[in-house]
């Protein structure tokens, strides 16, 4: 009996072993889409008061727990029932990161009106304010379902071409996924706490010494690292769809040999954002006239 016992302990050791090392190779090959993850996720996150950042950031946190305990049963379900839907549930979400990156795109260019702190001040003494943070939430939320599928798929596919037991997939994957949560949102509250800490720095050297200027430094740094993940986040957005396109859709893999891969993936995001925003336009009036009394 005791032998059975240890020999038991021996295969989880040895599993977690596999675990460990697949993981680490998944990690490696989604490491792309986590970064593009983190700046898609801090754009989304800022933008709001100092007291509500962290409740709303942790309202999306628990959003994108969710979408991984929906996707993670879904992908290993398709890809036992059949693979392709897979692809075609990826390039759907591309259309709708596409559709996102361009929409912001188009807003910078020609509906710019008020600066950023404008919008948080009036929204502040705006009734419809508690609605527009959960509208915000419900983008942010929807925007990482769709990058949550892509991590969840290229960490499968990692231990697919792996070739490890099903236990170790589901394991890997499962891992992988989460870790991918923690870290992303974990990084995104330091990035929008910035001010707050370095207020305090201020206030407990009494506005005096190097604590004092680094304090200083984390205010002023912050608003403009916002600005730049917003920009980056936008490109992220329009990468990621872009990829999504080039890799599922065989035309598309084949076309254009000779460009530069990351000028190839903006080019079918672009091109992607500004059809699925046609359309939806198109929809949208199409339905306002249907409605229309």
């Amino acid at each position: 009996m005791a032998s059975g016992f240890f020999a038991i302990l021996d295969d989880i050791a040895a599993l977690m072993d596999d675990v460990a090392v697949t993981s680490k190779i998944a990690t490696q090959k989604t490491a792309g889409i986590l970064g593009d993850d983190l700046a898609v996720n801090a754009e989304k996150a800022t933008g709001f008061l100092s007291s509500r950042e962290l409740p709303v950031l942790w309202a999306i946190t628990k959003g994108s727990f969710i979408n991984k305990l929906i996707i993670l049963p879904i992908a290993f379900l398709l890809n036992w029932l059949y693979k392709p839907a897979i692809e075609m549930i990826l390039i759907l979400g591309g259309l709708y990161l596409a559709f996102e990156g361009v929409e912001k795109i188009i807003e910078f260019l020609f509906h710019r009106s008020k600066k950023g702190h404008e919008v948080v001040k009036e929204s502040a003494e705006d009734e419809d304010s508690e609605v527009s943070e959960k509208a915000k939430i419900n983008s942010a939320i929807r925007t990482d379902f769709i990058l949550s599928i892509e991590i969840v798929i290229i960490a499968l596919g990692t231990v697919i071409q792996e070739n490890h037991p099903l236990l170790t997939q589901i394991l890997t994957v499962t891992f992988v996924s989460f870790i991918a949560t923690v870290g992303v949102y974990g990084i995104v509250a330091l990035i929008v706490r910035m001010d707050d800490a370095g207020f305090k720095l201020i206030k407990k050297s009494h506005d005096k010494g190097f604590f004092s200027k680094l304090g200083h430094l984390l205010v002023k740094a912050l608003p403009i690292i916002i600005k730049i993940l917003g920009v980056v986040g936008t490109i992220a957005l329009i990468l990621v769809s872009g990829g999504i396109f080039t890799h599922n859709i065989h035309y598309l893999h084949e076309l254009l040999p000779t460009w530069p891969a990351m000028l190839k993936e903006f080019t079918f995001g672009i091109v992607g954002g500004l059809g699925a925003v046609a359309l939806f336009t198109i929809g949208k009036a199409i339905y306002s006239l249907a409605t229309k009394k």
